[in-house]
């Protein structure tokens, strides 16, 4: 059987408007890739032939040893404060922006791998990756994607034929990952150190008319871009609250000009619900605990707010002003869309009871982490009490009284099953089942990986057979570590 060749229209407008931030740059070799996963359904969005990209060129363009003709892989430049301390050149440095296509419905999408070798930003690093952490990316963004979640997908893994040293020696991979671009906080920060004013105007512009055009009219269209990155970024870490995702690593350079999630490395979902859970081995001191996401967000877009200063105002405290006024949005949008999801959560639509559903919800809260209820099974519980049948979520609260009296009240609102089996998942990548698919696929066997992914994506969507993917992990998996996979 013969193969379509890979056509594959890369732009590389990226590297055109802002060389000053991508530095030209050829992936490693790979002595043996084999395709691991393809996501045929990613790949048809962007219009681009499945089974071209199964062959050998294809393999080659998802590793980036094969280069289009026209395109001009980069690594990109820029910065990061890292747990709270700043570092002036991060960039990619185990990456590469292949280039830029456009997708079926006519947006620009990146096209950018991770594992695939040194580059001048690696700072010491091997500039590669395993298998296992590429897979977690294709899992977890695919869970996203189906939650409704702003984020990066993954076009594909691959593994290279090669070794790679951690712990211990695992099988390497290249993750093909598509953004709406890679555009970060850290991408502002590291032309802000620059102090090239000229710089950061061409790239905010850049950033305007690629993901927020509607600033470009604005009086002042440098405000109005942080403002809509302010909402962008509200809307997503409370959506990130509401389906019990900790990201375990919100640094600069992982908080995206477009509201994408970005950056599945130490990445997890809540089991029995409290705040203060972290997974990530390096956040010794919890700064990025699922309570303290939102916390962490603002103060992010503060430093994104440092790094647009001089694009505000000619006069310093002008800009500060106004970028404080602006800033102190993003509690009340965070606030309000959060509330709107866990009132639906809890299967109440918006109405004139909206005080007595929000009241509903934080006590819900309070009953679940007093249980130690698992997040995920706790409201999809709750959608069978709103069918008669309480049960099922009386048998996960230990204060039965409270619980009773909490579900006369609730009913009283009238909510709505339909609702809230919309917006409660039966699926998600339960810790357990993830390390369990990542452990088989390092070991060669893709099957536990391919039925994860299977059920994750119709997260909504009871289905037999599938039972063991909605039961919480068992009591004898212990306490859950993430590590970020380099």
């Amino acid at each position: 059987m013969t193969t379509t060749p890979v056509t594959f229209p890369l732009t590389h407008r990226f590297a055109t408007e802002l060389p000053e931030l991508a530095l030209p740059w050829q992936a490693e070799q790979t002595p043996a890739p084999q395709l691991l996963a393809l996501n045929d359904r990613l790949a048809a969005e962007l219009g681009l032939d499945p089974e071209a990209l199964r062959a050998p060129d294809g393999l080659g363009l998802l590793t980036g040893t094969v280069v289009p003709p026209g395109a001009t892989p980069v690594a990109q430049g820029y910065a990061g404060h890292q747990f709270g301390g700043y570092s002036p050149r991060l960039g990619d440095g185990r990456a590469l922006l292949m280039g830029e296509l456009t997708d079926r419905e006519g947006r620009p999408r990146d096209l950018h791998l991770k594992g695939s070798g040194r580059t001048p930003f690696s700072r010491g690093g091997d500039g590669l990756a395993a298998v296992g952490p590429m897979l977690r990316e294709y899992v977890v963004s695919e869970a996203m994607h189906a939650l409704g979640v702003p984020t990066t997908r993954a076009l594909a893994v691959v593994a290279t034929g090669r070794r790679v040293r951690r712990e211990t020696l695992l099988p390497g991979a290249v993750l093909a990952r598509v953004a709406s671009s890679h555009l970060r906080v850290g991408t502002f920060q590291y032309v802000a150190s620059a102090r090239d004013l000229e710089l950061l105007r061409r790239l905010a512009d850049h950033a305007i008319e690629r993901h927020h055009p509607d600033a470009a009219s604005a009086d002042n269209p440098y405000r109005a871009l942080f403002e809509a990155v302010v909402v962008a970024q509200a809307d997503l870490v409370a959506r990130w609250m509401l389906v019990g995702f900790v990201h375990g690593v919100k640094n600069t350079d992982n908080v995206t000009i477009s509201g994408e999630t970005i950056d599945y490395g130490p990445c997890a979902f809540l089991e029995t619900y409290d705040p203060a859970t972290v997974f990530s081995s390096i956040d010794v001191d919890g700064r990025y605990a699922y309570g303290n996401q939102p916390a962490v967000a603002q103060w992010n877009l503060a430093r994104f707010a440092e790094t647009l200063l001089p694009l505000l105002a000619e006069d310093q405290d002008a800009a500060v002003a106004m970028a404080m006024e602006s800033l102190d949005t993003f509690g009340s949008r965070y606030a309000a869309t959060y509330a709107a999801g866990l009132r639906a959560k809890i299967g109440l639509a918006p109405t004139g009871q909206d005080a007595a559903a929000a009241q509903l919800g934080e006590e819900l809260l309070e009953l679940l982490r007093g249980g130690h209820v698992d997040w995920t099974t706790g409201f999809r519980a709750l959608g069978a009490a709103a069918r008669g049948d309480a049960e099922p979520v009386r048998g996960l609260v230990v204060d039965l009284a409270s619980i009773d009296d909490w579900l006369a009240r609730w009913r009283a609102l009238g909510p709505d099953p339909d609702l809230m089996d919309r917006t409660n998942p039966v699926y998600v990548p339960r810790n357990h089942l993830v390390e369990e698919a990542l452990d088989a696929a390092t070991a060669g066997d893709l099957d536990p990986f391919e039925r994860l992914v299977e059920a994750v994506r119709q997260p909504f969507d009871e289905r037999p057979g599938l039972e063991r993917f909605a039961a919480p992990a068992p009591q004898d998996f212990g306490r859950y570590t993430t590590y970020c996979g380099t």
